[in-house]
């Protein structure tokens, strides 16, 4: 087996969602060579009622149901790592692809080698290797079932929501930059304007609803301080 598959990719199934043939046993060679377990359908429908799968690569022109549709069915009922395969390289399609809850995206044509680089930033970064479950004050969150809750009561967040609350709840404290929680909650590639962070910082801390649990650190990024406690 190659170096590529003794990181734990034999214990890895990917779903390769794309309706050209030839681009799809491509995939699918490759992703088997490379040590993954991998199935390979052509359609919305198939990817939908397939067994859910630990990856996805998912092609956003399908001849049945729209790729970014097919995303935002599977986003919610899944967790699946969701990268998007496309021809579509306007960045317009790529942030509706990435809100819909795509956690990467790979422009064709692309090499394997980058796209196995792509699937194992992403598995490392949604598999962390610490504990499973993160607590700080009346905050809870589950990183395998990726759920969150205040003093036990349900916080529905979206994907990006959760990155940025992850972030800073392993190692509350500790300022952690506008830049690293892109990284981390979007992904390397976005070069979009960081105003986009508050927008999504403000609507989390309105569903925590825990005053003084996330704190601006002006000019430096974010991080969990001491919850305030409610008169």
């Amino acid at each position: 087996m190659n170096a590529q598959a003794t990181s734990g990719a034999e214990e890895t199934r990917v779903l390769v969602v794309e309706d050209d043939r030839g681009i799809a046993e491509s995939l699918v060679r490759g992703l088997r060579r490379a040590g993954y377990v991998v199935e390979g359908v052509s359609t919305g429908r198939a990817a939908l009622s397939a067994p859910s799968p630990d990856v996805v690569l998912l092609d956003l022109g399908l001849p049945d149901i729209d790729g970014v549709e097919v995303c935002r069915r599977l986003r919610a009922r899944s967790d699946a790592v969701i990268i998007a395969v496309t021809a579509r390289g306007e960045e317009a399609d790529r942030v509706v692809a990435l809100d819909e809850g795509a956690d990467d995206y790979l422009v064709k044509p692309f090499g394997l080698a980058e796209l196995l680089a792509r699937m194992r930033a992403v598995l490392r970064r949604r598999r962390p290797t610490g504990p499973e479950i993160l607590r700080h004050g009346r905050l809870e969150l589950d990183l395998r079932t990726r759920q969150v809750s205040v003093d036990g009561r349900a916080v529905a967040l979206t994907p990006k929501e959760f990155g940025i609350l992850e972030c800073l709840a392993a190692d509350p404290g500790r300022v952690v930059s506008r830049q690293q929680i892109l990284d981390r909650a979007w992904d390397a590639h976005w070069y979009g304007p960081t105003k986009v962070l508050d927008v999504h910082v403000a609507a989390l801390r309105r569903k925590l609803a825990v005053p003084g649990l996330i704190e601006t650190v002006y000019g430096h990024g974010f991080r969990l301080g001491a919850a305030r406690e409610q008169s």
